[in-house]
């Protein structure tokens, strides 16, 4: 197939950076790998993101049949996710005279505002094009958990609405997705759930760990933004003698301390008692975070909410049982009890108890490592995972030539 790509936002150049850039999250991993992972099967793909910096080519390889293309919209600077609204016209009618004389075979779009562009360029096209939309995180979901902190702009909650309505085809990335996206009034027989995958040849057991000190580890690896719930796995530590936490995610080590959220979690740390025992390590390159989550005895991972989190599926790919808050795509990943445990969000007490109890009970944890490992290699590797999403691609192509 010849597929077009459109993550807005999230360039998935920046995977080769770690985390990636504060408003991406994991949105870049997921948008690198899954296009190398077509490409390797023999399909043809270009991921078309924002221009956010000047001096960016118009084109880059990703990888065997994957090129990036720097899409002119908007100032070529940074601008946070949530003021690219105003740039998306000129996004689409960019990409409609981009698809004018050659169209690809099917549009997936990455976040909302890229479906709107994307749905934009498609109906400019004769004939349209079949259109996917995988949202990453949904307006209904942010607002009832942030509420007044909620920066989304206004009309977001409609327009997702619309845009699930419109697509061909609509991937959730876990089931409590597909609940929302139905409330929302997307058409169930349109929705299919395509989870995640996991690099297994990056994570895995038995390769390199960071070096141990005799302290029971745990391990947060997240974006340092409040709903991530790194300030829970802070208070938990204080109810977790001996214990130390490893925090890695943000912007680098040496510019933490200008970071606010850094700051305010410095300071439960100090209020907690327990800044002898928290390091903030910043942000990490991919290459140095399997090493990380394998010299954890646990790795903690407790958001209010998670539309998928890959943090839990790479800690079990290399066989690092999971203490994880039992939301979004957490409850499909982690299997309670059996690779790691599920503990309500925002509940530190409740949190420490699971923590104590795995790190007294070691064979339990080795256990859970092994079940974890196994899951990951049997249900979420890529080839899976582009196979499945290939399937969504054809049963929107059938489905647009129907209506036809």
């Amino acid at each position: 197939m010849k597929i077009a790509m459109v993550s807005e936002h999230a360039s998935p150049l920046a995977a080769i950076d770690g985390l990636g850039g504060a408003d991406a999250g994991g949105q870049n991993v997921f948008v690198a790998d899954l296009t190398a992972e077509l490409g390797r099967q023999g399909h043809h793909v270009t991921v078309y993101t924002r221009r956010d910096a000047a001096d960016l080519p118009s084109r880059v390889r990703l990888a065997p049949g994957v090129t990036v293309e720097h899409v002119p919209a908007g100032p070529p600077e940074p601008v946070p996710k949530d003021e690219l609204l105003p740039y998306m016209a000129e996004f689409g009618r960019y990409l409609a005279q981009r698809w004018t004389n050659a169209p690809p075979d099917v549009v997936h779009a990455h976040f909302w505002m890229s479906g709107l562009a994307a749905i934009r360029a498609a109906d400019a096209l004769t004939p349209r094009v079949p259109m996917v939309q995988t949202y990453h995180a949904l307006g209904t979901v942010k607002r009832r958990h942030q509420g007044g902190k909620d920066t989304s702009p206004h009309g977001r909650v409609r327009l997702e609405r619309a845009i699930g309505r419109t697509a061909d085809a609509v991937i959730a990335t876990c089931s409590d997705e597909t609940a929302e996206l139905i409330a929302m009034g997307v058409p169930r027989e349109r929705i299919t759930v395509v989870p995640c995958g996991v690099d297994l040849a990056r994570f895995r057991p038995g390769g390199p760990a960071h070096a141990a000190n005799g302290r029971p580890r745990l391990v947060a690896l997240s974006r340092l933004v409040e709903r991530k719930g790194v300030d829970t796995c802070i208070e938990a530590l204080a109810r977790v003698p001996d214990a130390e936490l490893l925090v890695a995610g943000g912007p680098p080590r040496a510019r933490l301390g200008g970071d606010p959220e850094a700051r305010r979690l410095l300071g439960v740390a100090e209020r907690a008692g327990v800044t002898g025992r928290v390091s903030f390590l910043g942000r990490m390159g991919r290459d140095e975070v399997p090493a990380l989550l394998r010299s954890a005895d646990l790795v903690v991972t407790l958001p209010w909410y998670e539309p998928f989190g890959m943090v839990p599926l790479e800690a079990m790919a290399c066989g690092v049982p999971v203490v994880a808050t039992g939301v979004g795509g957490h409850v499909d990943t982690v299997v309670d009890r059996v690779t790691g445990v599920h503990v309500p969000p925002r509940r530190p007490d409740q949190a420490a108890s699971r923590i104590r109890d795995l790190l007294a009970d070691p064979t339990r944890r080795a256990g859970m490592g092994v079940a974890g490992a196994d899951r990951a290699r049997s249900c979420y590797s890529w080839e899976r995972i582009g196979h499945e999403t290939i399937s969504v691609y054809a049963r929107a192509m059938a489905r647009y030539e129907v209506a036809v």
